[in-house]
């Protein structure tokens, strides 16, 4: 059965702090299994839910038994609003996670992003109160990560040797320094959207998640 059937991609729009925001979720038979939501890259340079690393990063989850929601930022697709430099995409991310709790009530929720949608979630984890935390490529050199509380629940980051926009040996000097250490996956050949190389993303979270019964 392909993913397609297995899980139906279900569209929703909800209130959002600058206006409705878009997003598409995806459930598993287990309604209490936990739920992840997917940042998106940097809205200014076509960033959105469809992102293919972001779309493969659900799929690989919904393939373990997890719920997944991809939502698109402020002034991405049908989201209303303009960028705000993570600060508004934040609250944005508040208002999913406030959805999905009415939504999906007593899953556990799980955090989750890719590029920019990795330093939103890394700046927000803490107020998003996630239970696991799921980094690829995060732009360690490009925004502010250092000065936010390290993560106390289990987490990943995934990585390409050969990513052409966040230096591989900055990410891993950031991770190295971080005092309790994520599960950390550095994927030789491979650039910052992991052209040829999606597959990865999904053998790293089937290494680092038990499936969800």
């Amino acid at each position: 059965m392909s993913d397609a059937v297995k899980f139906q991609d279900t569209k929703q729009q909800i209130t959002g702090p600058a206006g409705e925001l878009e997003l598409v979720y995806r459930r598993v038979p287990n309604d209490r299994a936990p739920v992840a939501v997917i940042c998106h890259p940097h809205p200014l340079h076509g960033g959105t839910l469809q992102n293919k690393v972001v779309h493969m990063l659900a799929s690989g989850l919904n393939e373990l038994g997890v719920h997944t929601v991809r939502f698109n930022f402020r002034g991405v697709g049908g989201s209303q609003g303009e960028f705000d430099s993570g600060i508004g995409e934040s609250e944005d991310l508040l208002a999913v996670k406030k959805w999905v709790e009415a939504a999906l009530p007593g899953s556990p929720v799980w955090l989750a992003g890719f590029s920019f949608g990795a330093y939103v979630a890394y700046r927000s984890f803490t107020e998003f109160a996630a239970e696991r935390l799921i980094l690829v490529a995060p732009p360690v050199t490009m925004f502010e990560f250092t000065e936010i509380p390290e993560p106390d629940v289990p987490w990943i980051v995934i990585q390409g040797t050969d990513d052409e926009i966040i230096a591989a040996e900055a990410v891993s000097a950031w991770v190295e320094q971080r005092q309790h250490a994520p599960e950390y996956f550095l994927h030789e050949e491979t650039g910052h959207f992991f052209h040829g190389r999606l597959n990865l993303l999904k053998e790293s979270l089937k290494v680092a998640i038990e499936p969800q019964s």
